[in-house]
């Protein structure tokens, strides 16, 4: 690749971050092997990485002949971001620093439906969420360097406002995107919560390595994300993805989906189907949240498999899940599609077999089925991710430098 030398050296040095971000720490020597470069221009490299603040030393290696060597690791204080996981019963917010590590966390209830004040609820709570984690992770808002909030629905892009997702309390107002940047004074993106779960399965979970996959969601909603070519599909109004409207045999044909915010698959699948199902075959559900309800019901039945009504339930919740699955992979015919979401974790490898297994009936193509990786906030890691992304493109940029 042609370039100056401060094209070549803000190349090395992309490269020298990238391996210490990957490793953790190196050493000048491993690291030259690794980039290709010689000693004196690892060195060279690692000293100007280091007077800039993007590297520091972190001690010395041991148990190895000769001098122990020098060890550097990636400034982790060099850049810090928030993510946030919006839900209808809750904002949980994170910051992360640089090396992706999770240093704050705060967690608030969501705004109730309120008035013509709602706007300005949710932009006070969000706030408070940020302050919230930032103050966790002993920092100020004004030294986080980008947030990213995951909502249920999508922000159209031509209107700003949030679509599929009318259940969401206080988040349709048409100036909440511009009172929200104009309070956070920093870099601030949205996506859909399905979308950053894919993110984080893509990243750290069951997807690395696949270009092309769905991810399917089953908590309080029902819906999916569609990455093809290594990217994100959102669609034209953010809607790809949105299954849970999608009409499918077995369910009531729902008319005006976006008003009664659900469809036939949600219908046929979601966490809500779960309960009723249950009853009919005998099965007395817990009470609590609907989502959490389904969740425990299929934990249930997965650990006790002999026993037929926990078998009924598991086959029956298997078919009506492959029955939506068998439209999205005649058309995206994916390599992979993962499961994800507390009610699909829930049923473990037992659930996942069965969908495959009935997949494969109702479906030309046959990808592999796998159950998400990521189990621990999956929403408001995949925010982190896609924040720490962006950031360190800039950040790492030392062209100008």
């Amino acid at each position: 690749m042609a370039g100056g030398p401060g094209t070549l050296r803000a190349m090395n040095d992309r490269a020298a971050l990238e391996l210490l971000l990957d490793h953790g720490t190196l050493s000048r020597t491993r690291l030259g092997k690794l980039t290709g470069l010689s000693k004196p221009t690892a060195s060279q490299l690692l000293a100007r990485l280091e007077a800039a603040g993007l590297v520091i030393a972190t001690g010395t290696s041991e148990g190895s002949p000769g001098p122990n060597a020098q060890l550097y690791a990636l400034n982790p204080a060099v850049a810090h971001v928030v993510g946030l996981d919006v839900t209808a019963a809750r904002i949980r917010a994170a910051v992360a620093d640089a090396t992706g590590r999770t240093v704050g966390s705060y967690e608030l209830a969501t705004a109730k439906r309120t008035g013509g004040g709602a706007a300005e609820g949710t932009v006070h709570r969000v706030v408070r969420a940020v302050d919230g984690a930032a103050k966790d992770a002993g920092l100020t808002r004004a030294e986080l360097h980008r947030a990213v909030i995951g909502t249920p629905g999508a922000f159209d892009p031509g209107t700003g406002r949030l679509r599929y997702a009318s259940h969401l309390p206080g988040w349709h107002s048409p100036t909440l995107l511009e009172e929200l940047a104009a309070a956070l004074p920093m870099p601030l993106a949205y996506d859909n919560d399905v979308n950053l779960a894919a993110v984080a399965e893509q990243r750290r979970g069951a997807a690395r390595g696949h270009d092309d996959f769905v991810l399917l969601w089953n908590e309080e909603g029902l819906g999916a994300a569609v990455v093809i070519g290594g990217r994100l599909h959102r669609g034209s109004t953010g809607g790809a993805g949105e299954v849970g409207f999608l009409p499918v045999p077995g369910a009531t044909l729902v008319r005006q989906v976006t008003r009664a915010n659900s469809g036939g698959f949600q219908e046929l699948a979601g966490a809500q189907a779960l309960a009723p199902l249950a009853r009919e075959l005998g099965l007395t559900p817990g009470r609590g949240h609907y989502a959490e309800v389904a969740a425990e019901l299929v934990a249930g039945a997965a650990a006790e498999p002999e026993e037929p009504r926990h078998a009924e339930l598991l086959d029956r919740f298997a078919q009506r899940l492959a029955v939506g699955l068998a439209s999205v992979v005649a058309v995206l015919d994916p390599q992979l599609i993962v499961l994800s979401g507390a009610v699909l974790a829930a049923g473990g490898d037992r659930l996942r077999a069965l969908v495959q297994s009935e997949l494969a009936e109702l479906a030309a193509p046959r990808p592999r089925l796998v159950t998400g990786e990521v189990e621990r906030h999956p929403v408001l890691t995949g925010a982190l991710e896609t924040a720490l992304a962006a950031t360190r493109d800039e950040v790492f940029d030392t062209t100008a430098r």
